[in-house]
């Protein structure tokens, strides 16, 4: 675990950084045959904005893409005990939704194994989240209010996903401290215990090797 010392220019650094990375972009493509999977996992911090958008390319630029080739979607909490997007033999689809929970989100792509004809389907893919998703997530529209107006908001939701995630860390600082002063007594204990057994050990045999000699006027 890394300490953050409370120095000026470190926790300037730090708000910087955040503010950076308080949003994320992803667009990816990938390639994905008849009959295969394939998944990505993202991890997002409790009430952050979720958007993605996803659809097959055809592989001949400016035609559509084969009626019979699509694919199976799915959006889930890790171990999938949470469901947010399903989407069954498609070729393209979104999902927007809001975490309730922080931790990693799976998201799955199945090519569906009665395309036919049989065939490698490449996929665009584009994950948002934070102040990036809500843009996507249409909270505010461009068409009724003014762009002024508009950037001052995204500004507003960035100082705003700042706060929450300096909140985070700190609050992340203070359970890791916790579980690290709670390790260090139980070791504290620990060794006092084991030196305890050992020096009565130690004790016991030095009484009964006496006992013994004594016993038989060795000594």
């Amino acid at each position: 675990m890394v300490e953050i010392k409370h120095k000026p220019y470190l926790l300037f650094l730090l708000v910087l950084a955040i503010g950076l990375f308080s949003c994320s972009v992803q667009s990816i493509k990938f390639d994905l045959s008849s009959g295969g999977a394939r998944c990505f996992s993202e991890d997002v911090k409790k009430y952050a904005i979720i958007f993605g958008k996803y659809s097959i390319v055809s592989p001949n630029e400016g035609h559509p893409v084969h009626e019979n080739h699509t694919i199976t979607v799915r959006v889930t909490t890790q171990g999938g005990s949470s469901s947010h997007h399903l989407a069954d033999h498609v070729q393209a689809g979104q999902f927007a939704f809001v975490s309730h929970d922080s931790g990693d989100y799976l998201v799955c792509f199945w090519a569906d194994a009665s395309n036919n004809p049989q065939a490698t389907l490449s996929i665009d893919f584009e994950w948002k989240t934070g102040v990036a998703g809500k843009d996507s997530f249409n909270i505010a529209k461009r068409s009724k209010i003014e762009k002024m107006t508009y950037e001052v908001q995204l500004m507003q939701e960035t100082a705003k996903s700042i706060k929450e995630e300096m909140s985070y860390l700190l609050q992340r600082n203070e359970e890791m401290t916790n579980v690290n002063w709670i390790t260090d007594n139980r070791m504290f204990l620990l060794i006092f215990v084991s030196s305890f057994v050992s020096f009565s050990m130690a004790g016991l045999q030095l009484w009964h090797l006496k006992s013994f000699f004594k016993k038989n006027k060795l000594l």
